[in-house]
């Protein structure tokens, strides 16, 4: 069975111009979806956007800071007023600094605030005001499994991550009588530009796979890393159809990284 409710309808996706948010826009692209692609990186939106109309999906592309509230407020009217009314948003613009607690700079900590948590709120508020008027309308951010666990090295992503998680989750709760549903999905490691800055070398992958005890890090039970394919197959099914009675959830993506936790 494949996914319905997506065809024809206005998705904004955030981070579209590389890894999880480009297989997002492409998954809801190859579905039918007309996708609104942001990013501040205006290069990888324009070769995204032009391979898309290249097999003859619907895309453009609209540059912006997610955590400039005015910049965002004056992206989701254009992109009303150029595609159309907004039905579905996924946020997945995020940015990760790693350094020791003691070694984070106030500039660090801002930074990711502003992008994971900030610009979660200010897109959101954004279209949601837009969708609940017209009583529609489906919504997923793209959290962490690091909001379940403390990781080393990573309190600022972890935090803002968290922040995201529960202001989705609350954000849900508020508009479900205008019958907006609002999901997260949290990857655990996955194959991205992201994930691959954390390392020295490309063979570091099976290190990630095996865990490692002296960072109190588990390993990943079904034995890889995630692809941002399977991030957006999780995303793509709680926008469908087939999730319509699902709402404030949490879906974990991390082969078993957290346990089940």
């Amino acid at each position: 069975m494949g996914f319905t409710g997506i065809e024809g309808k206005v998705a904004l996706v955030t981070g579209a111009a590389q890894g999880i948010g480009e297989a997002v826009a492409r998954a809801l692209a190859e579905l039918g979806a007309i996708v609104a692609a942001v990013d501040l990186n205006v290069e990888g939106l324009k070769e995204l956007v032009a391979d898309l109309s290249n097999h003859d999906h619907q895309a453009k592309e609209y540059p912006a800071n997610v955590g400039d509230s005015s910049a965002v407020e004056n992206i989701v009217e254009r992109i009303e007023r150029e595609l159309g009314p907004i039905e579905i948003l996924v946020n997945v613009a995020g940015i990760l600094r790693v350094d020791p607690i003691e070694s984070l700079s106030d500039e660090d900590w801002v930074e990711t605030f502003n992008v994971n948590t900030n610009g979660v709120f200010y897109v959101s508020r954004s279209v949601v005001k837009r969708m609940a008027l017209r009583q529609t309308g489906s919504i997923v951010t793209v959290g962490s499994n690091a909001t379940r666990v403390p990781r080393m090295h990573m309190s600022a992503y972890a935090a803002s991550k968290a922040a995201a998680t529960m202001f989705t989750k609350c954000l849900g709760l508020e508009q479900s009588h205008n019958h907006i549903r609002c999901n997260v999905v949290s990857p655990g490691s996955t194959d991205t530009a992201m994930q691959r800055a954390l390392w020295n070398s490309d063979d570091e992958a099976q290190g990630v796979i095996a865990g490692n005890i002296e960072s109190h890090r588990v390993g990943i039970p079904l034995g890889r890393l995630a692809m941002s394919s399977d991030i957006a197959d999780a995303v793509v099914y709680l926008i469908s159809d087939q999730a319509r009675h699902i709402t404030m959830q949490d879906l974990c993506i991390d082969g078993g990284a957290t346990l089940g936790n």
